[in-house]
């Protein structure tokens, strides 16, 4: 089996079992991140020097026997965590020069871990997306079909895991970007009970939604991964200081008597025939490893998407108010004088996506529609929160879709916002909770991954990656590469 076809826990039992060295695997990912990324785009920096220096210091605590689990094992990092001397652009002209001073916590636990890192994924724009189509670097082709979207704004970690340019890596999920790349590319990937990850570090798009956490082929992976990840950071006012378990210890826990939750509203109208019917096989499955199904319903969930777009750029644009072409970034040539400088630095340095959600958000928080706007978005944010709340009185887990379609063509949605907006409509009410969710490869519609979306309640990562892991353990839709990358 080549290499690139090994799990990171398979990667890691190798390099255990001393079937290869953490440098003759980190080579043969940079290898492939040669021979395929113009393809793909995946990749905003490659960073080969630091990542061959961080295999040789990982190799050399493996003679010593001093490794943790997952050392000398390659990821990359998504492009929105700032890392100490390399270029973190947050896939943004605004910050097409900068170089990060410091190490996000993320970073640098996996760092501490021994994780070596092969470079900086493409991402959609400071995070807004759902295609990774405003990426300053240009858009990320699906390695399932070049012509389609990988899903955003994680959308290079997607393509780069399942193109198998990188084992694992890193994401980011605001209203649903992890879960949705990882639908649309065939992959596992897991948003974090908003507080569990660390967010110190990692440049702010929506404070109270913004949550990081792991892209991979498994849920052990994920668990492996999320292992590391998770854990409270005292720079980080928003991270919880709660004890972090050990994920991988429950993953084979039995799935007899598994109460799941079907919200009605997620088998409406504007859900696929194609996805529908994946689902349905999934939930299936479920019910033959002993769960039983309930039908829920979650009434205020249809608001989610508006609420979303009200709460998430108001917070954009206190947050990107900082770029103003004065301390750090991208600045205009030759300003006339201060104005000038901050409206030309700001007009040319963010895209057309950016440029509306902080206009929305600015006009959303201004005198006399901060009540009947952001206040009342609040408010539909804690009804969202009652309903899963009283779900979770009667189901342990939910499930449903993770994406209404499969990955649509480049440029199809790019000037409709609206309809690009609702490819998050399974998703977003999770991040205005603030629970953990994950999207799990669940069969093929028309030849193009679907994503099956399972939620939580809080601080239920370990039951979502056992609900996971058993299905993964009788299917082998996770273990399917694109045609062509094999």
């Amino acid at each position: 089996m080549p290499l690139h076809h090994k799990t990171l826990a398979e990667l890691a039992q190798g390099l255990r079992d001393k079937h290869f060295s953490s440098v003759e695997l980190t080579q043969h990912y940079l290898n492939r991140i040669a021979q395929w990324d113009k393809t793909l785009n995946s990749y905003v920096t490659v960073t080969p020097e630091r990542a061959l220096q961080q295999a040789r210091q990982a190799d050399a605590l493996r003679v010593k026997n001093t490794a943790g689990p997952l050392c000398g094992v390659p990821l990359a990092q998504k492009d929105i965590f700032c890392t100490h001397g390399v270029k973190t652009s947050c896939g943004s002209k605004m910050l097409d020069n900068f170089i990060a001073p410091y190490t996000a916590t993320v970073v640098e636990k996996c760092q501490e871990a021994g994780l070596v890192m092969l470079g900086k994924l493409n991402m959609d724009e400071f995070a807004m997306g759902s295609s990774n189509e405003t990426s300053f670097y240009g858009p990320v082709k699906n390695p399932w079909d070049l012509t389609r979207v990988p899903g955003g704004s994680s959308g290079g970690s997607a393509a780069g895991v399942a193109a198998r340019l990188t084992p694992a890596a890193t994401g980011t999920d605001t209203g649903g970007s992890i879960r949705q790349p990882a639908a649309l590319c065939n992959l596992t990937g897991l948003k974090p009970t908003y507080g569990r990850v660390s967010r110190w570090g990692m440049i702010a798009f929506a404070s109270s939604l913004d949550q990081a956490g792991p892209i991979t082929q498994t849920a052990q992976d994920a668990a492996l991964l999320l292992n590391i990840m998770a854990g409270f950071d005292s720079k980080d006012s928003t991270s919880l200081d709660s004890p972090v378990p050990d994920y991988t210890t429950t993953l084979k826990d039995t799935l007899q008597g598994l109460r799941i939750g079907l919200p009605k509203e997620f088998f409406a109208t504007g859900l696929d025939d194609g996805v529908a019917r994946v689902i349905d096989e999934a939930i299936t499955q479920y019910k033959k490893l002993g769960a039983s199904v309930v039908e829920i319903s979650l009434p205020t969930s249809q608001l989610s998407v508006p609420a979303y777009y009200v709460i998430a750029p108001a917070e954009c644009s206190s947050n990107l108010s900082r770029f103003d072409g004065v301390r750090f970034g991208y600045r205009c040539a030759n300003p006339a004088d201060l104005l000038d400088l901050y409206q030309r630095s700001r007009g040319e340095g963010f895209g057309a996506e950016v440029k509306r959600r902080i206009m929305i958000g600015t006009y959303a928080l201004s005198a006399g529609y901060y009540d009947a706007y952001y206040l009342k978005a609040q408010k539909v944010r804690r009804l969202i929160s009652g309903d899963f709340k009283r779900a979770f009185e009667n189901v342990d887990v939910i499930m449903g879709p993770t994406s209404p379609t499969t990955a649509f063509k480049l440029g199809e949605r790019s000037e409709d916002p609206i309809t690009m907006y609702l490819c998050d409509i399974y998703t977003i009410a999770v991040n205005l909770a603030g629970l953990p969710g994950m999207s799990i490869p669940a069969g093929f519609s028309q030849g193009l991954p679907v994503g099956l979306q399972i939620i939580g309640n809080y601080f239920t990562e370990a039951k979502l990656l056992n609900v996971a892991h058993r299905y993964q353990q009788v299917t082998d839709w996770h273990k399917r590469i694109p045609p062509g990358f094999e």
